[in-house]
Formats: C-alpha cells, structure tokens, sequence
C-alpha cells in the first residue's frame, strides 16, 4: 500500500444496527435501547463530525454464509430472522471495510449479540442464535483470502460458542476473558479448555474472579493476552467487544469502567470490534461504547468519564492480581505439554471422540408444529474427529434434541488433506 493509498483510508469504519423490530420481550436487557442511547451519545459527543470516522448500512447474511459456519438441522429461516442476518451481515460490513482497505479499523455495533452461538444451532442460547464473528471471519476467509485469525473476547460471559466453532481449528486462535464460570453462565471456560486433539493452546480461558475491575483485566492483558497475540502473529485480530463487565451491569459481578475498556482495547488493538453484551444501557454502555470507538481511532480517550459512585472507580483486590499472575503462569504451561487426552476427547480406532450436551435457553425464532416456543432445548452431540497427521482431520457429528430427531454431518477443514477429502466424499455418499 502506498502512503497516499493509506492517508485515503479513514481511521474507523462504523456499522449501526440497533434491530427496531427484534426483543426476546418487552423488558428483556437485550433490546433496542442498548444502542439507542449509545448513538445519541456519539452525536452528542461530535464523533460523526471527525473526518477519520465513516459510517456505512450493515448488510444482510445470507444462508450461505450462516452455512459455511454452523450446522443448522431445520433450516436456517427457524434460528435466524432477519435481524439476525442483518446483525452477522453488519459485522461482514465491518470485515469487508478492513480488507477492502476502506478502513484501518472497523466497529459493528450491532445486535443482536452471537458468540454463545455454536457450531450446531438447534435454537437461542444466552440471547445468541446465529455467531456474528464466525460468520463474518469465514466470510473473509472465502472472498479475500485470510489465514490467520485471532479472536479476544471481553464479554463477562464466556464466548463457547465461539469457541466450540473453532475448537479443532489450529488457524483460530480464540482467547476468552470472563467472570468464572463457576459463578456466571454459561459456566465453561476453565484454563483447561485449550483446543481439541490437533488445535492445542488455540483456545486460551482467563477466568477472572468476581469483581475484578480495571487493574485485573488490564493486567491479564498485559501478561497473557499480549505475548500470546505477539507470538501468534495473526493477518486479523478481532475483538467480541461485549461490554457486560462494567460495574453498573445488572446481569454480572465485574468492576470495569469505559477508560478500563479503552485501554484493554488500546493494548489488543484490534482490526475488527463486534459489540456483544452490555446491558447497562443508559449508564454505562453509551460511555464504554464511546471509549473504544475513540481508542480504536486514535483518539484522546482519557476524558471519558461515565457517572461514578461518591467513592469513585471500584478498585482489584490483591489477591485478584496475584491470582491473575498465577493463572498466566499455568496456561503457559498446559500451553507447552501437549497432552491430546486433556482435550476432552477419547481415542478409538482412528478417531477423537467426546460426548456432549448442550442446553439452549432462548426460543428459536418460529414455534414448534404445536404452536409453542421450544424453549429450554437440550442437544445431544456426539463429535469424532479424524485423526490425521496431515491436516487438523475430518469432523463427523451426531446431533438430536428435543426440536430435531438427529442427524449425521460432516465438516471438512479449510486445510484438508487429500485422504480426508476423499474420506469426506466416501462418508457423504453412504450417509445420501
């Protein structure tokens, strides 16, 4: 690229997307007003009158594109409605302004959220039904040729589903920081989980204790996250920029503020942001939302100030912090033992197998052939995966619930060998 080619390149590209027409209920914490605020409050602040800044209309998702992600055993149109697509196709806006080179840095502001949705979708699960970054990533992957992929979600609930679509993908790498799931759904993510059989230390969990605030995270940052990233050398780094740990989020327990999340944002330095949850929306999500979009342009953030308790900024314990310092201490060890067994998985003839069950807690977005919301679906899911020396191997999975009588797929890598392709043709075949 030239020096007049990126002084042509605004600094941050904006999608907006509040979804008028889309709420679980009326009172639900995930509704339009997350976002109303946050743009009255960009306005306010001039944002739109900054020359480095451009906003552009999200897009729609199409089937083919939610496909390339998830296994949907209905269709597509019984998980997905439209402000769905649009939500997944605000972030492949946001993709496509960065690898078109229209922008630096791009920011989809949109909801509905996605990264509690998984690799199979038989409904909603923690307000997710379609995975709005995955959709986006693989997108680039097929158009523009992107590799290596990083993702760092800072979403106070652990990003599963994210991390299920990417378990046995050693090009993505996914890093977790959330409350501990010992305390908070949808209770995984423990340090242990690191990456399926032939993708180990791709996934990396920072489970931060219960009302760690600026300090905490900020170290864990510091210490963890950044050599990783370093040493990683991804082409796209992409942060789920879920805003639900500010210490007015009435749904979790963490103490961050919008200079917190400016500075995290600062030291990850993303290419690509997708707004995930943050549901204090009049006191807390138009300021934070505000602090990274000013740190993802380049803009002096330090004076964002959102309204402060008499006793101002909570602070992290000690004991956090020793914590945290421990805690970098092990995943850098699991990280260096290789131990495939660790994973999850048991080894059978050839194959990597785990048993699963996964629960669904959010309606899908049609009603059963009763006329009822399936709410409260409980999936069964049996994963084998093909143990191979040259690629990261063939994925066969089993899936039922109580929405769907089960089903056989199978999903080949991006990298595939030429065994497992004909493997893949040969499984395929039997199964039609």
């Amino acid at each position: 690229m030239s020096r007049a080619e990126d002084r042509a390149m605004a600094e941050l590209g904006l999608i907006f997307f509040p979804a008028y027409d889309w709420a679980i209920s009326d009172y639900h914490p995930e509704r339009e007003e997350r976002l109303l605020y946050t743009h009255d409050q960009l306005r306010e602040e001039g944002l739109f009158d900054f020359p480095g800044l451009i906003e552009r209309r999200p897009e729609e998702a199409s089937a083919e594109d939610v496909l390339r992600v998830h296994i949907c055993p209905s269709t597509v149109e019984k998980v997905a409605a439209a402000p769905h697509l649009i939500s997944a196709g605000g972030a492949i806006t946001a993709g496509k302004l960065w690898a078109e080179r229209e922008a630096k840095k791009a920011f989809a502001l949109v909801r509905p959220p996605g990264h509690h949705a998984t690799l199979v979708v038989h409904g909603g699960r923690g307000f997710c039904n379609i995975n709005n970054e995955a959709i986006m990533i693989e997108r680039l992957r097929s158009d523009y040729g992107v590799g290596k992929v990083a993702i760092v979600d800072t979403d106070c609930h652990h990003g599963d589903g994210t991390q299920d679509i990417y378990w046995h993908d050693p090009d993505t790498l996914f890093i977790s920081l959330h409350q501990d799931g010992r305390t908070l759904y949808p209770g995984t993510g423990s340090y242990e989980e690191m990456g399926g059989p032939n993708a180990w230390g791709a996934t990396i969990n920072i489970p931060l204790p219960p009302e760690t605030g600026d300090e905490g995270y900020l170290l864990a940052i510091k210490e963890i996250v950044r050599p990783i990233l370093d040493k990683w050398q991804p082409q796209l780094v992409v942060n789920s920029a879920g805003q639900d740990n500010h210490f007015t989020d009435p749904i979790t327990n963490m103490k961050l503020t919008a200079k917190g999340y400016a500075e995290m944002s600062s030291l990850i330095n993303p290419d690509l942001a997708v707004l995930e949850g943050g549901y204090a929306i009049q006191g807390a999500l138009p300021f934070t939302n505000l602090a990274i979009i000013m740190s993802m342009a380049g803009l002096d953030w330090r004076k964002v100030k959102e309204p402060m308790p008499n006793s101002g900024p909570p602070k992290t314990k000690r004991e956090t912090l020793d914590y945290v310092k421990r805690l970098g201490e092990a995943i850098n060890q699991k990280i260096q033992k290789r131990v495939p067994e660790q994973s999850g998985s048991v080894y059978k003839d050839g194959w990597w197998v785990r048993e699963r069950r996964i629960f669904y807690d959010t309606h899908p977005v049609t009603k059963d052939l009763e006329g009822k919301w399936p709410s409260f679906i409980d999936e069964r899911r049996r994963e084998a995966l093909k143990d191979c020396p040259d690629c990261p191997g063939l994925l066969e999975i089993e899936t039922s619930s109580g929405v769907c009588s089960g089903g056989l797929y199978y999903k080949l890598p991006r990298r595939s060998c030429p065994k497992c392709r004909e493997l893949f043709e040969k499984l395929s075949s039997k199964k039609a």
